[in-house]
């Protein structure tokens, strides 16, 4: 059987830099790549050396997505949960849903576009 790893995501977002400017501070991720992408939009990839986030957009991405629609979130792994809730703060977004149960404490929060994302640490 073969084996392997998620290698990317690829998600629309009104302003990718925005979205690259918080993954860099909340992650310590990188950018990867930025250029051209398929119907005049453009895109911005920010991520470790084997994994990112592919950031596109475009004239015809609006945002104001519905939870679940059709993705119900995306979730981080942090060493300091605390550190990360600062920074999600300080980009201007709202952390819900605090929780501490096995295997870890974790927290919520929608980004600009109502994307929902999820903040956990196992430390």
């Amino acid at each position: 059987m073969a084996t392997g790893r998620l290698e990317h995501a690829n998600i629309s977002v009104t302003d990718p830099e925005r979205s690259a400017a918080l993954l860099k501070d909340l992650l310590g991720w990188e950018e990867r790549w930025r250029g051209p992408s398929l119907q005049s939009g453009r895109s911005v990839h920010i991520g470790a050396e084997h994994d990112y986030i592919a950031l596109y957009s475009g004239d015809h991405v609006k945002g104001e997505y519905s939870k679940g629609q059709p993705l119900n979130h995306v979730a981080f792994t942090v060493d300091d949960l605390d550190a990360a809730e600062k920074v999600v703060t300080e980009h201007g977004l709202e952390p819900f849903g605090h929780d501490d149960y096995e295997p870890g404490r974790r927290f919520y929060f929608f980004d600009w576009d109502g994307i929902e994302f999820e903040v956990v640490s196992y430390e």
